[in-house]
């Protein structure tokens, strides 16, 4: 049996995540989420694992891996870290065992996964950082339209005439959103066009990955966006030689973190086999 714990700091938030493994069963003690928030993310790791060990009633001494990824690099108690494209494989093939691809929605970019049935990546693609398909773009849109970020996919989903937003530059898609507002465009009608602009370019990179079919998971921080889920399926539903079902699920901004614990409790395995493996903190 291994105890391992998955830390992912994210730009917005920090996620962790407790498993007990044995063998080929994980079980999931405890998760925790922190936004950042101008806060230490690094405090905030801290903070987040003592979390998820309080609530699986365990003691850091009992932790056999601690694997990070995303920024969490510099996590002073981590074992191990792990790229965070490997991570969210992991964690979306733990959600969904059916998915063969994944479309990971963070603050600053998305990226397009190709994996097998074991979360193994086969290719990917990311956006550019100064793209307007990204969460913080999004949230910087929510935060001028007066709109709370969980209000967003309800509000997104009325919309009776979005318009698109047409820029890349995040910079621009704002300039594009204040001349919106001044046309008297509704909020719902915005709302739906950045996220039908966003859902056009992530669609694209899968497309260019190859991902044309089968299930596709959304992680990141903007899984639980249904309006944005949404517009996925209503732009890939449009496309042509594109058959994917897309999925989110309710854990979805831990799947970085799921999938750290889970490699973490892997590579665990093997480097105890080999007799030179370091405990954790």
């Amino acid at each position: 049996m291994t105890i391992a714990a998955g830390i992912d700091v994210g730009t917005g938030a920090v996620k962790a995540a407790l498993f007990k493994v044995e063998g080929d069963n994980a079980e999931w003690l405890s998760r925790s989420v922190m936004r950042i928030r101008q806060r230490d993310p690094m405090q905030l790791a801290r903070i987040a694992f003592d979390q998820v060990l309080a609530d699986a009633k365990l003691g850091e001494s009992d932790v056999d891996y601690v694997a990070t990824t995303g920024e969490a690099e510099g996590v002073p108690f981590h074992t191990g870290h792990f790229y965070s494209m490997t991570t969210h494989a992991r964690g979306a093939i733990y959600l969904e065992p059916t998915a063969r691809s994944v479309l990971d929605v963070g603050a600053l970019h998305g990226r397009a996964i190709s994996i097998d049935d074991r979360g193994k990546v086969l290719s990917y693609k990311m956006t550019s950082q100064c793209a307007s398909g990204s969460g913080q773009f999004l949230e910087n849109i929510a935060r001028y339209l007066g709109i709370g970020q969980d209000e967003i996919g309800t509000l997104s989903k009325k919309a009776d005439n979005p318009e698109v937003v047409s820029s890349i530059c995040a910079v621009l898609a704002e300039t594009d959103v204040i001349n919106m507002v001044s046309r008297g465009i509704s909020a719902p009608n915005i709302l739906k066009g950045i996220h039908l602009s966003m859902a056009g370019r992530l669609s694209k990179l899968l497309k260019s990955i190859g991902a044309t079919g089968g299930v596709v998971m959304v992680t990141g921080g903007l899984a639980l966006d249904d309006g944005l889920v949404a517009a996925l399926a209503q732009d890939i539903a449009a496309m042509k030689n594109m058959s994917c079902s897309v999925r989110s699920h309710p854990d979805s901004i831990y799947a970085g973190a799921i999938g750290a614990a889970l490699w973490g409790a892997y590579r665990h395995d093997k480097l105890t086999a080999k007799g030179d493996l370091p405990r954790a903190a």
